[in-house]
């Protein structure tokens, strides 16, 4: 499946064509349109099991193709690649523990083909998009780059191995990368999938007048960040002069499940009803990001408010 692209320049002249993985999906829809609003040259592969074309524009070549497919490699030799953003992955908690060989499968192996095709094409720099759950429960909050890395899921694990490929690929092959660890992630366009799509199931169930389960007493807390921000955070890692290296991407802010139900409620200007649940195997208590870092070597900060992403989430709510 294939949408037309009319191939461009960025401002200086220099060409920059861009791999997007998982580009049809939420986050990945989010940074096309910020590389085409770059005048990047964006090509998408996606394989549309939780993205969909509507989250795309006319203006990019979108290929229906899973990261796994050894077509991977045929069309980076044909496109000539000079950065690839990597996305793609199986991103939820409790699927990585009901089919813990299928994550590793998508999120390592997929990966792996990935950096492959990316090393036999000369693809210069690739941006992955890791995640919090690399860390796991930590008590020092809000957690930076260097804290102990204890994944309590094979979701954290196999993104945490896919870290670790991609920093041994730059130093065997020399392919320049940056990690960005993102916090819970939210805007428009999201499904009920990833860390942050609490947002999008809590969003539904009020939007349709029913009970919010919450899992554990609701005073775990998350970092949301909102996807436009993401976005941006991805474009400066193609053009930043600090490469091999982590950056978290969050807001460094921790909101609690209930204190986001009293925010959801005030945007809907609905009651909301609550339900208690026990806590879920793999979930991690307390969650919060420090960006200092991101700050410092992509001078990147988050833009944009809880309340104000919130807002903007659920006015293009379509259920």
């Amino acid at each position: 499946m294939v949408m037309g692209a009319a191939r461009v320049m960025k401002g200086d002249g220099i060409r920059m064509k861009v791999l997007v993985t998982g580009g049809a999906g939420f986050i990945g829809s989010h940074i096309v349109k910020r590389l085409l609003q770059k005048q990047c040259e964006v090509v998408v592969i996606d394989d549309l099991s939780t993205g969909s074309l509507r989250n795309l524009t006319q203006k990019q070549i979108c290929i229906q193709m899973d990261i796994r497919s050894e077509k991977v490699l045929e069309l980076c030799r044909t496109e000539r690649f000079d950065a690839v953003i990597h996305l793609a992955a199986q991103t939820m908690v409790p699927a990585s523990i009901k089919k813990p060989v299928y994550d590793c499968e998508v999120n390592i192996a997929g990966t792996l083909n990935i950096l492959e095709a990316a090393r036999q094409t000369g693809v210069k720099r690739v941006i992955f998009s890791s995640t919090a759950a690399v860390y796991g429960n930590v008590s020092a909050i809000p957690v930076k780059e260097h804290a102990l890395l204890q994944p309590t899921s094979f979701y954290g694990l196999s993104k945490l191995t896919a870290e670790r490929y991609l920093q041994i690929y730059s130093q065997l092959y020399g392919i320049e990368h940056v990690i960005l660890r993102y916090a819970n992630v939210y805007g428009e366009r999201q499904g009920d999938f990833g860390e942050g799509g609490v947002i999008s199931i809590f969003l539904r169930k009020i939007y349709h007048n029913m009970p919010v389960i919450i899992f554990g007493d609701g005073g775990q807390t998350r970092d949301f960040v909102y996807a436009g921000d993401v976005a941006e955070a991805n474009y400066l890692a193609l053009q930043s002069e600090h490469v091999n290296t982590v950056y978290n991407i969050g807001t460094q802010t921790e909101t609690s499940v209930n204190a986001l139900l009293d925010i959801l409620e005030t945007i809907s200007q609905k009651p909301v009803e609550r339900e208690y649940n026990k806590i879920r195997a793999g979930d991690i208590y307390r969650s919060s990001l420090c960006s200092e870092a991101a700050a410092a070597g992509l001078y990147w900060k988050a833009q944009t408010t809880l309340e104000d992403g919130l807002i903007k989430t659920y006015a293009a709510l379509n259920f």
